[in-house]
């Protein structure tokens, strides 16, 4: 067999050794049918990816008894799905069924955690599954892993790692936190100028409905069914994970659709297509609605700013398609993005569980939206794409600068845990 090494070359004072001989791995299981959202005495947390992320409280709590559990700091390594042959630190509770723990037979859990974020990238290159990837455990046993022989000297970067990496992910973190609050600016901006005009001096009047307040005097409010002169859906053909080519037929994916903005790239190839699905395909002005998804992303809006003839909607997105003379359909996009028109987007959400609702044609057509002159929708449409502009380079700019950092961390892991950095460095 051939053994894949991380590090090709070793500086003196390291040897390595092949993660058969370094830990084991435990998979977790899948709680006991009836046995969640139980908190008693006996039960743990159940470690979800977000929970572990620190991007949510613990919502799940199991029954420990015949499941693995893992302490505060302990390895874990995400064995199934989209992100397999990630390395995380635990908290104290229940392994997920996607997960498995790391229990080490040498090094502390320290160095062992940097070293398995070293073997990470190719680890994550060679997970398998023609549907959903899992890491190859016998690939995982077999990779040759570097390490200092000193004890001492995997302390030294354990500790440099856990230091130079958290300056670095705050560093991520302020970066992220400026996306979120230009988004925000954003979104702010959208919903004062689509609800009350660029003119801060235009008198208003109540609009007649609470979730939205007042507007200019001289707007009117109106039902989407009397401004569409079509409202309709895709089907859910059979298509590849990969986006379609130049001259292939793609069908749109959920993500094309997010906050305004329309992302063709999000699409997936066909297999195959009938005809009669080109009835499908997008034109210049179409209103895009996901109408289904989570409370939060239901009724996501885009207009399409070209036509795209090789693109198809599916199943899961409505195609809205305006009176001309009426309304503009960029305006139509943005006005439903707002806050105020969220309201009554959540008000008609629907779904059997909290985490996947539907909105029917029904409820679109009966939502309301405002409606200035032709001429004043342009001017709002106009300001609104050069802020947009504005705002993109910025955000194109912090994500420039995440994804670099996100380089510079993984780069300095391999760096030092390879040996190609010397503890005189790391000390000084």
């Amino acid at each position: 067999m051939n053994l894949i090494k991380i590090a090709p070359t070793l500086p003196d004072r390291w040897s390595e050794i092949r993660f058969r001989y370094v830990a084991e791995t435990s998979k977790g299981r899948l709680p006991a049918k009836g046995d969640e959202n139980v908190p008693d005495t006996d039960a743990l947390p159940y470690l979800s990816m977000e929970y572990l992320r620190g991007d949510s409280d613990a919502t799940t709590y199991v029954s420990s008894e015949g499941m693995v559990t893992a302490e505060n700091q302990d390895v874990l390594l995400l064995w199934d799905g989209s992100n397999a042959g990630e390395f995380l630190r635990a908290k104290y509770g229940v392994v997920s069924s996607t997960a498995a723990l790391v229990r080490p037979f040498q090094f502390d859990r320290k160095f062992l955690f940097w070293l398995c974020k070293a073997a990470e990238p190719v680890l994550k290159m060679f997970t398998n599954g023609m549907g959903i990837p899992h890491v190859d455990g016998e690939f995982l046993k077999n990779l040759v892993l570097p390490y200092p022989k000193e004890h001492e000297d995997q302390k030294r970067i354990a500790d440099y790692l856990d230091r130079e990496t958290a300056r670095i992910d705050g560093l991520i973190s302020e970066k992220e936190r400026m996306l979120a609050l230009l988004e925000e600016k954003r979104a702010t901006l959208i919903s004062r100028v689509v609800t009350r005009g660029l003119d801060p001096n235009t008198p208003l009047r109540p609009s007649g409905q609470e979730w939205l307040g007042e507007i200019p005097t001289h707007w009117v409010l109106r039902r989407i069914k009397f401004i569409t002169v079509a409202l309709d859906q895709g089907s859910s053909p059979i298509a590849s994970n990969t986006p379609a080519g130049p001259d292939e037929l793609g069908v749109l994916k959920l993500s094309a659709v997010s906050k305004g903005r329309f992302k063709r790239e999000e699409n997936k190839a066909l297999r195959e297509a009938d005809d009669d699905e080109q009835i499908h395909a997008l034109r210049k002005g179409d209103v895009l609605i996901t109408r289904g998804n989570t409370p939060e992303l239901v009724a996501d809006v885009a207009c399409v700013p070209d036509d795209e003839p090789n693109l198809l909607i599916p199943d899961l997105i409505y195609r809205l398609r305006v009176r001309v003379g009426e309304i503009l359909p960029e305006y139509l996009a943005s006005f439903l993005t707002t806050a105020p028109a969220r309201v009554q987007i959540r008000r008609d959400a629907r779904g059997s569980s909290g985490t996947m609702v539907k909105v029917s044609q029904g409820h679109v057509l009966d939502w309301h939206t405002t409606l200035p002159p032709l001429s004043e929708q342009a001017d709002i449409v106009k300001y609104l794409q050069n802020a947009d502009s504005h705002f993109q380079s910025m955000s194109m700019e912090l994500s420039s600068s995440v994804a670099l950092l996100v380089e510079r961390r993984t780069a300095l892991i391999t760096t030092v845990v390879s040996g190609q950095m010397s503890l005189g460095e790391m000390l000084g």
